[in-house]
């Protein structure tokens, strides 16, 4: 379990072979990336939340609104987000965290040798623009206030 003390093999700055150690970590989660199907929605949440309490471990998920989860289309973010919000806003206090991919400029572009990029865009996955980021980040932010007001005040929102 991450969040106990423990030794493991890593590999260290100047690429040397080296035992590593560490203390435990008692904030760690679980990321929700989907896989063959998404796994951002309740169902999906639900099922992982399980498979934690049967392990004896709390139910701590961060939720990857890309990859998997969005079908590798940044254009499915938002809506992927906005399904994580609903959830967030209705109380879900074992949603801790979610991952979008963002950049200054939307989409991806292929490094390409002698081609000039463009600058803030991503050579990797593809992303949101800084406006959508932006965006999907005030819903976010709207859900987490209406989960704290709720938490304050005991009534389901």
């Amino acid at each position: 379990m991450a969040s106990n003390p423990h030794h493991f093999l890593a590999v260290t700055k100047d690429g040397r072979s080296a035992i590593a150690a560490t203390a435990g970590n008692p904030d760690g989660h679980v990321i929700l990336r989907g896989g063959k199907a998404p796994n951002f929605d309740a169902a999906g949440v639900q099922a992982a939340s399980e498979v934690l309490a049967k392990a004896g471990l709390p139910a701590r998920l961060m939720i990857d609104a890309s990859h998997a989860n969005s079908g590798k289309n940044p254009d499915n973010q938002p809506a992927v987000v906005d399904d994580i919000a609903r959830q967030v806003e209705g109380g879900d206090a074992r949603i801790i965290g979610v991952m979008v991919e963002s950049h200054l400029v939307g989409g991806r572009q292929d490094l390409v040798d002698g081609c000039t990029l463009t600058y803030g865009q991503s050579i990797t996955d593809g992303c949101l623009d800084w406006e959508r980021s932006v965006a999907v980040l005030e819903r976010l932010a709207q859900a987490v206030r209406a989960r704290r007001a709720q938490a304050s005040t005991g009534v389901a929102a």
